[in-house]
């Protein structure tokens, strides 16, 4: 077991609540959608395995969080939801995002948790690099796409929306190469993970300087390093190391964190009061943490912000202008009544 795990300490209901995690049929995840559905929240799970979402619906119901009586978690749990989404497809986050706004005025917390680890070389349904694809382009759009949601809830200051980006420690081995993003001159499994990780704080910073700029103040972003767990993101892993590295990875696995201790940045990033507080900032165990000095370059944050808008599609690099925009094209499914709602919803367990 993980000797130096930090809990999250929030006793925060989220009744109420609408919550979107990518990712959430399995690891830290599930194990953030349990917490938060038993505080109360709808939990949308956003996954590219349907069927595993589903019976990750039914563990979550069936098999509360280790401490069930605290008090977070009396009162009642919330509702679970399963809707498709794959990373590697742009259409996917686009269809994703449409059924969203057919069935929530809402979105209160977004959690961009899902990604791939060292996986052999690949390319997504749009041709971008696997990982950069998956980890970073993917988790860009969608956040844009849903921002609009999130901006609706404004005004509840004592209570702002929050972004919560997943990244890893492994930022700080991350150089972003402008001229070969996607490795097609030369991919090394570990070095395009780092690069894709490092690309998640310099969203969340960037992200978190356009809504400022664009006085969006309602709105906040987290970026976070969950530890290191014992989950099906490794599985590449041990493919991708020397035989030396693998007899000492087997023996430090014995103190990798379960995924119930992996999860708890991710949930205090969601939930706790101080960090309501808080934007653009990194964290791990649970508090503020430093991440690497080339998080702190804003002209490559801004460069990999430009980038992206034009990877994924958008018309404009300018958030003001990318919320109007995607304001308008989601515009009809956003104006449908609450019966409507009720008859698009997905499927959705109390």
């Amino acid at each position: 077991m993980w000797p130096f795990s930090s809990s999250c300490r929030s006793k925060v209901r989220l009744t109420g609540k609408t919550i979107v995690i990518t990712g959430a049929n399995t690891g830290i995840g599930k194990e953030t959608a349990r917490d938060l559905y038993w505080r109360g929240a709808k939990v949308i799970l956003a996954c590219r395995d349907v069927d595993k979402a589903n019976a990750a619906v039914e563990e979550i119901k069936a098999v509360p969080p280790s401490d069930p009586k605290r008090e977070q978690f009396i009162g009642g749990p919330g509702e679970l939801v399963v809707c498709k989404l794959d990373l590697t497809s742009l259409a996917s986050v686009r269809e994703f995002a449409k059924r969203i706004y057919e069935t929530e005025s809402v979105v209160d917390i977004l959690i961009n948790n899902a990604g791939v680890m060292m996986c052999p070389k690949g390319v997504t349904e749009d041709g971008f690099e696997i990982q950069f694809g998956t980890n970073h382009l993917g988790h860009f759009l969608l956040t844009l796409l849903l921002l609009p949601l999130m901006v609706n809830n404004e005004k509840d200051c004592d209570h702002p929306s929050r972004i919560i980006n997943v990244s890893s420690a492994a930022h700080a081995r991350g150089q972003l190469d402008f001229e070969d993003l996607m490795s097609d001159k030369s991919y090394v499994p570990f070095r395009a993970y780092c690069q894709s990780k490092l690309a998640n704080l310099l969203f969340t910073r960037e992200l978190s300087r356009r809504l400022r700029e664009t006085a969006i103040t309602g709105v906040n972003v987290y970026v976070l390093h969950p530890g290191v767990i014992n989950s099906e993101l490794a599985r590449h892993f041990e493919q991708n190391i020397s035989r030396g590295l693998r007899l000492v990875f087997g023996f430090f696995r014995t103190f990798v964190k379960s995924v119930e201790q992996g999860a708890q940045t991710t949930i205090h990033c969601a939930v706790d009061e101080a960090a309501a507080e808080q934007t653009g900032l990194y964290y791990s165990e649970c508090a503020v943490s430093q991440p690497s000095p080339a998080v702190l370059n804003d002209e490559k944050a801004a460069r990999l912000w430009n980038e992206s808008a034009k990877f994924v599609g958008l018309p404009s690099e300018n958030l003001g202008e990318i919320i109007e925009h995607v304001t308008k094209e989601f515009r009809s499914a956003d104006t449908v009544d609450e019966t409507d709602k009720l008859s698009k919803e997905p499927h959705t367990s109390k």
